[in-house]
């Protein structure tokens, strides 16, 4: 095991930061979720697995507020939460990154890391962009997670798929997320960019931040999840602990077979 995938930090906290419990949701006659339990601790790493259409992107919406439940509810610090919008989710520290990330591909690295919180100086009819405060602040939060981008001041757009990534991570982080959401973050990347990113995921369970890796790729999420969570056809399958998971068990309870008669 790397260095950055090591699990030798004390015990995640009984607590949970972010929970589904008895989630369900209905789109017309349509079933997308029914009785869904799930969490996330501080310091704790839970890759969300299933195929298309199992009901990943369905629970991540409900846990980030593009969607209500129609049954169950959410908790956040262990108290009901109702999250309005994507916005309040991320003011209370529920942060997602999207597989098209949110960065503005003509904008230099810097521009696209403070995007939405741009330092400024002056006052009044004054006030305007402190370019140099933001290059310096990106460039020191990108150090300190070990992100390599080069000069930050080139667009955004040149970056390989696994420094945007890497540089969306680092925001979310910079802006106080405790919960962060990946969402298909390795689907289209190869094999050195993915290592890239789930290397980020690492760090940011070492800082505390709960991480839910959502995927359906079973080889990405066992080398650093902590917990498992499939889903198949809108119910939880199984959950699976680190010491149980192999990416042949974790495939074949994403396809439907019995997670207790499996090796």
């Amino acid at each position: 095991m790397t260095p950055g995938l090591r699990r030798d930090r004390p015990a995640a906290p009984a607590e949970p930061l972010l929970e589904a419990a008895g989630v369900g949701k209905r789109f017309g006659r349509v079933v997308a979720l029914e009785g869904v339990d799930f969490a996330v601790r501080s310091g704790e790493v839970v890759c969300l697995l299933g195929d298309n259409g199992a009901g990943k992107s369905t629970l991540v919406k409900i846990l980030t507020g593009v969607e209500q439940p129609t049954s169950g509810f959410v908790r956040m610090d262990g108290s009901p939460v109702v999250f309005e919008s994507p916005r309040e989710a991320r003011e209370r520290g529920v942060a997602t990154v999207h597989q098209d990330l949110g960065l503005v591909p003509l904008l230099p690295v810097w521009r696209n890391f403070v995007l939405g919180a741009e330092p400024v100086r002056g006052r009044g009819l004054l006030r305007r962009l402190d370019v140099k405060a933001g290059e310096r602040l990106a460039r020191e939060r990108l150090a300190i997670l070990g992100i390599d981008v080069g000069d930050t001041r080139r667009p955004a757009g040149v970056l390989s798929g696994g420094q945007r990534q890497a540089v969306a991570i680092a925001r979310a982080l910079h802006f106080g997320a405790r919960v962060l959401v990946l969402d298909e973050p390795t689907a289209a990347l190869g094999v050195r960019q993915s290592a890239m990113v789930l290397d980020q995921v690492a760090r940011a369970r070492a800082r505390g931040v709960g991480v839910v890796l959502v995927t359906h790729n079973p080889q990405h999420a066992a080398p650093v999840g902590d917990r498992f969570v499939v889903l198949h056809r809108g119910r939880v399958a199984a959950e699976v602990g680190q010491g149980e998971a192999t990416v042949e068990r974790l495939a074949a309870i994403m396809a439907g077979e019995d997670g207790d008669s499996l090796p």
